[in-house]
Order: C-alpha cells, then sequence, then structure tokens
C-alpha cells in the first residue's frame, strides 16, 4: 500500500462473517466520537458490510467535527453526521434515539494537567449517554490500560482479573465502565466492555513507532518490554460484531492480538527490513501491561491481519515516507502519566 486511499479500502473491507453479522443487528449504529483515530474506518466499515449484505442500514457519526474535512469525507462514504458537544445537555438531548450505539468518546493524551476534563469526559459522558441510550445496546471503547502489570512469563490479564488503574486516565476509563454499569444493572440495559490493548494502523500506532526509530537510527527503549496489538480493521470488526453480544449485566470482552511480543524482537524485525541495526536501551522490566483476548478469538475468529503483514505493512509505509497521524501511544509510559 502506497497511499491513504489504498489504506482506508483494505481496512475497511468487511469479511464475510461481518456481512452475515450485520444482517442480525436490529436496526442502525449511532457512533459516538467518531472523529478519534479509528472511528472513521469503524464506520466506513460497518457501512459497506450493510450495502454488501444488502440492507438498510443508517451508520451515524456524531462528533465534534473541529476538523471540517472529516465531517464530508464520512458523508461521501455514506455515513450520516451530526455535530454534537457531548458535553452539551441540549446537544445531547436533540440526538436520535437509535438502537445500537458504539461509544468512542474519551480523552487520554493531555490528561496531566487536564485532569478534570479527562474525567468529564471518561465518566460524566458516560453517565448522560447511558441515561439517554438507556434502551439502546451499547458498545463502549475501554482501555487494557485498567489491567495491572503482570508478570511476562506468568500469563497476560483476562477478563476476570480484577483491574488497578495506574495514572488517573486508566482510573477515569475504568469509572467509565463502572457508570455504565451501574445503568446497566437499574435499567437493564445491554452492554459490552471493549477493552482493547493497542489497535495498529500504517499512520499510527505502536508498531509504526518502533519502525521509525530504527529506519531514524534512534534508540528503541526496552524497558516496557512486551506488548499486545491488533490489526486495526480487525478491532473495528470486533467491535461491530459485538453488538450482538450486548447483555446485562454488562459483558466485559477483552481485544487484542493472539501474540504477546517483545519489543526488542520487534525492533530487530524492523532492522532486518531496513538493513540496519536495531539500537536498544533499557533492560526489559518482569512486569508489562498486557492481556488476553482468548474469548474474543473465540467469539469472532483470529484476527485477519498477521503480525507479519503488520510488520512488512509498517516498514514499506516508513520507507515511502506515508503520512501519519502525529499521535504516539506512549506505550512504554509505566506510572500512567498521559
Amino acid at each position: 500500500m502506497e497511499t491513504v486511499l489504498q489504506l482506508e479500502e483494505f481496512m475497511t473491507k468487511p469479511s464475510a462473517a461481518l456481512v452475515e453479522d450485520i444482517k442480525k443487528i436490529d436496526g442502525d449504529i449511532l457512533i459516538l466520537g467518531i472523529a478519534g483515530k479509528m472511528g472513521p474506518t469503524l464506520a466506513k466499515m460497518a457501512k459497506r458490510a450493510a450495502e454488501e449484505a444488502g440492507i438498510e442500514k443508517r451508520i451515524i457519526g456524531v462528533a465534534r467535527f473541529s476538523n471540517k474535512d472529516m465531517k464530508e469525507q464520512l458523508e461521501l462514504a455514506g455515513i450520516e453526521t451530526i455535530t454534537c458537544d457531548l458535553l452539551d445537555e441540549e446537544q445531547l438531548a436533540q440526538l436520535p434515539n437509535i438502537p445500537n450505539i458504539i461509544f468512542m468518546a474519551g480523552n487520554k493524551f493531555g490528561t496531566v494537567n487536564n485532569e478534570h476534563f479527562t474525567w468529564a469526559m471518561n465518566t460524566y459522558v458516560p453517565g448522560r449517554v447511558a441515561d439517554k441510550f438507556k434502551n439502546s445496546n451499547i458498545v463502549v471503547f475501554s482501555s487494557g490500560n485498567i489491567y495491572p502489570f503482570t508478570p511476562v512469563t506468568s500469563g497476560n490479564c483476562g477478563e476476570d482479573v480484577t483491574p488497578i488503574p495506574v495514572g488517573e486516565y486508566a482510573m477515569s476509563t475504568l469509572g467509565r465502565e463502572r457508570i455504565f454499569a451501574n445503568f446497566s444493572n437499574r435499567f437493564q440495559t445491554k452492554m459490552l466492555m471493549f477493552r482493547l490493548n493497542y489497535a495498529i494502523d500504517l499512520r499510527y500506532g505502536v508498531l509504526l513507532e518502533i519502525a521509525k526509530s530504527v529506519y531514524n537510527n534512534e534508540p528503541v527503549d526496552v524497558t516496557m518490554g512486551s506488548v499486545n496489538v491488533i490489526w486495526q480493521g480487525d478491532a473495528n470488526e470486533y467491535a461491530i460484531r459485538s453488538l450482538l453480544h450486548c447483555d446485562s449485566p454488562v459483558k466485559i470482552l477483552n481485544v487484542t492480538g493472539p501474540e504477546t511480543l517483545s519489543v526488542r524482537w520487534l525492533a530487530k524485525e524492523f532492522a532486518k527490513r531496513f538493513n540496519k541495526e536495531a539500537i536498544i536501551i533499557g533492560v526489559e522490566q518482569e512486569t508489562a501491561l498486557l492481556n488476553t483476548a482468548a474469548h474474543a478469538h473465540k467469539l469472532f475468529g483470529y484476527p485477519r491481519v498477521s503480525v507479519e503483514q503488520m510488520l512488512d505493512m509498517v516498514a514499506n509505509w516508513v520507507e515511502l515516507d506515508g503520512a501519519t497521524l502525529n499521535k504516539p501511544t506512549h506505550f512504554q509510559e509505566r506510572k500512567g502519566a498521559f
């Protein structure tokens, strides 16, 4: 892939399983917080799946849309858009009552010295949304950041592991889950908590960050020695299909790839592709932020895009100086300061 157009064409292509599942999702889909890193391609994938299934299904995206180009691009793809600040009670109240909600709104980066806004977006807004859409199915994007750091050699966190969030972002993310769960228990709203660890796009993500460091002869810090990743297209598909698995009390679902990947190994793999030497600094700690998505793989199958494919695509993108979003993951962060 050499262009963003080619990338998005590949990333938004629905699988046969998604095309079948979208027929079973009763009603339209409303995506709250669509303008982030994953929302636009998720919406386009859902629209393509509905078209391939031969069904009429509105895909509606809600955001502030400070980037007007994003709004126009979505509308050209057949996505309906609504400009709305979810912190504004009147604007939120005017949103249409849609039976299927994918909640992607929230704040992570810039939390330090702006903690109040992160808590407002991650805990207050969920309460207002859960009350407004109490009769809908809701897939809630969450994060593996809420889990404790675990020994790399002892197995990753499953859905039954008690969260021990580090830092205000992670704490407020757990707060998001708890607020939604409260409304699920109160109104029997069917929900699913979508605990995602590191989606990969060629324009951002853990692999891009490591690849760029190697390509630019910059050091790769391996203190956070292991990571989980999943291709963004696969994560998006899982999220759409999760609308069929919402429940009350809420269902918890870890989402990532099947491998635990060594950061040192990833750096060396990119070095091979660039015909360079990886510059490694730091020493791997015994613990890392990891989860296991075995249950998601049982429900939806293994990701369609493998680690080797991602490595090849990212390396090629870096060599071509492809477009990036300049949104670092800070996957190396061990103190929760985002």
